[in-house]
């Protein structure tokens, strides 16, 4: 389920850096992506949403921080210190308005004073976009921290390793490396929040996390509440149940959700007619495909489309 969410959301490429700085230290990110993974490679930092009303975290050697939306954030080495650099449209600008200039040493990717004692922290900006990717960012609130921890110790160190290198193909090397660090943090996030998502929670049990699979691998297929149980081996009645209680909806209320969030992207992302989105998204028939999509979007297929784009 999380892969295909990474997948369809398009969550494939990200802007990485590396920051090396010095105590004390301030930079508040005043137009932040949809999706902002950070990690603290060494020494600690804080962060704080700015207009949030809440207090600042603290993130350790080893932490990963998740955040959400596009408000200003900002990272400090404290969050008493006062503020020092404000990062706008790719350029970092003084608190009297003068742009900054980066440090002519510092290895590709690399900001900072780039000193021994420094703290260090990765940056990675993913855009997203699509209700797909709303999904996706439904699991998570503003600023999700994930404690360090022996699974992605590894991948983060590797990371490190990669990032101020400048060789072939090192971008593609370190999305990949991201995306993993990303996967992992999203999975220990949803497996020891108080409030995951509902399927998440519903990916524990064997019979209904297949059935779950099964809707995301094949959402054209003209799938029956019958025809799920038969496949994952219950009775309909002890399926369509177990299903509704876990997930929170019953399994074909579920596939049409899963459908319309599908063919709003197909609409907005390809120029596909509305009966080809239809067929992908598991409708024979145009009309009864628009009067879903109306039902689930407030708006005709077309009309939707001419207004996303």
């Amino acid at each position: 389920m999380l892969t295909d969410l990474l997948h369809r959301a398009r969550a494939r490429t990200a802007l990485v850096r590396q920051l090396i700085q010095r105590p004390p230290w301030s930079i508040t990110y005043a137009d932040a992506p949809a999706l902002t993974v950070m990690a603290t490679l060494g020494g600690h930092a804080s962060i704080r949403l700015e207009d949030s009303g809440t207090a600042p975290v603290r993130l350790a050697a080893g932490d990963i921080a998740l955040v959400t939306g596009t408000g200003q954030y900002t990272i400090a080495d404290n969050p008493d210190t006062p503020h020092q650099v404000t990062v706008r449209g790719g350029r970092k600008y003084l608190p009297s308005g003068e742009q900054t200039a980066g440090h002519p040493n510092l290895a590709p990717r690399t900001y900072g004073d780039g000193r021994p004692g420094a703290t260090t922290m990765l940056r990675a900006a993913y855009e997203l976009h699509g209700d797909v990717s709303d999904r996706l960012l439904a699991l998570l609130p503003p600023l999700a921290v994930v404690p360090a921890g022996p699974r992605t110790e590894t991948t983060l160190d590797l990371l490190a390793a990669e990032v101020s290198r400048d060789e072939p193909g090192q971008d593609a090397v370190l999305n990949r490396l991201l995306d993993l660090v990303l996967v992992l943090a999203l999975r220990a996030w949803c497996a020891e929040s108080a409030t995951p998502p509902a399927w998440y929670r519903a990916l524990d049990d064997p019979a209904i996390g297949e059935a779950l699979r099964l809707l995301h691998t094949e959402p054209a297929r003209r799938w029956t509440v019958a025809e799920l149980a038969t496949t994952i081996g219950l009775s309909r009645a002890a399926f369509a149940a177990r299903f509704t209680t876990l997930v929170g909806e019953p399994p074909l209320t579920y596939l049409t959700g899963w459908r319309m969030t599908l063919a709003a992207d197909l609409l907005r992302d390809t120029e596909k007619t509305v009966a080809a989105v239809a067929r992908e998204t598991g409708y024979t028939d145009p009309f009864a495909f628009s009067v879903a999509f109306k039902r689930a979007h407030g708006l005709s297929p077309t009309t939707w489309r001419r207004r996303a784009r």
